[in-house]
């Protein structure tokens, strides 16, 4: 491979504490904890059981800690590249072996507490986090880029509900939200790097469809998700839950054109995977509302 072209990543600055605040921030702490606590919150909400409920978060945390590290060791070249100061591999600042080693570690843990949860609480986890590393290492590059993100997501209401005692089958309103939330997740994820992605020869679905395109398309996602939360729950939905509807519907709006718009930066570049969050958060907080469980 010709590096002859590259530019010099900066030296690594020694001693362990950098170590850690490397792993730290190449574990996209944001998308991690976001999802850790969303499910958190589930798993206390579906019923009672505190080792469950710490079994269910421990495992997502550490699926989502094994993704996030895959990715950022897998993209480390491309990343540089594309000048991507933000990661800390591609910068120099983390060791792109000890970030491997980092992922592999979380996702053996992964496996065994996903297990714990429950045979068929656990395989149904681990469907997702496979799928996502799998899209790490080949499918963001497909038209099927989104099929990974659609999988994890509706995997983690499975989760919830396969890990209650007698292990029920969730709702199935529950994992058609959560894989429109995670269909979502990856647009607004992806918006901003579009044209970088371009240039590197990654051809997911939101690269192959192009920014204003994706920007569109975004929306239905969003809005689809919380219509299937809020009217898929038997009973009719009450004031609130209409409220939060019609609110959800301008968020979805405002974040992908205002927030995500094609020429903003700084704060506003990950502005449309901020709304998707936020709408996610306002789904999940209607559902507790409600006292709705996911199974």
């Amino acid at each position: 491979m010709d590096t002859t072209d590259r530019p010099p990543a900066p030296a690594r600055a020694p001693g362990l504490p950098h170590v850690w605040a490397g792993l730290a921030l190449s574990c996209h702490p944001g998308p991690a904890a976001a999802v850790t606590v969303l499910v958190a919150a589930l798993a206390v909400a579906s019923g009672p059981g505190t080792g469950r409920q710490v079994l269910v978060t421990a495992a997502v945390l550490t699926g989502q800690l094994s993704v996030g590290w895959c990715n950022d060791a897998y993209d480390a070249l491309r990343d540089a590249e594309a000048g991507r100061r933000g990661k800390p591999v591609a910068r120099g600042a983390s060791d792109p072996g000890t970030v491997w080693a980092a992922a592999f570690a979380a996702l053996a843990l992964c496996v065994v507490l996903s297990i714990a949860c429950g045979a068929a609480a656990g395989a149904a986890h681990l469907t997702g986090v496979v799928a996502a590393w799998a899209y790490n290492l080949r499918l963001k590059e497909t038209p099927l880029s989104w099929l990974p993100y659609a999988i994890g997501f509706g995997s983690l209401p499975c989760l919830v509900a396969l890990s209650l005692p007698g292990g029920p089958w969730p709702a199935w309103w529950a994992v058609a939200g959560g894989a429109l939330l995670g269909v979502a997740a990856h647009l607004g994820d992806v918006l901003p790097d579009i044209e970088a992605d371009l240039r590197a020869g990654v051809r997911g679905l939101p690269q192959r469809l192009g920014a204003a395109r994706t920007r569109l398309l975004l929306p239905l996602p969003l809005a689809g998700a919380t219509a299937v939360l809020v009217l898929g729950p038997p009973g009719a939905p009450g004031g609130p839950a209409v409220a939060v509807l019609g609110g959800v519907a301008v968020c979805a709006v405002v974040v992908t054109t205002v927030c995500a718009g094609p020429r903003r930066g700084g704060i506003w570049r990950k502005g449309a995977l901020a709304g998707t969050v936020l709408v996610a958060s306002a789904d999940v907080a209607l559902l507790l509302a409600r006292g709705t469980g996911v199974a």
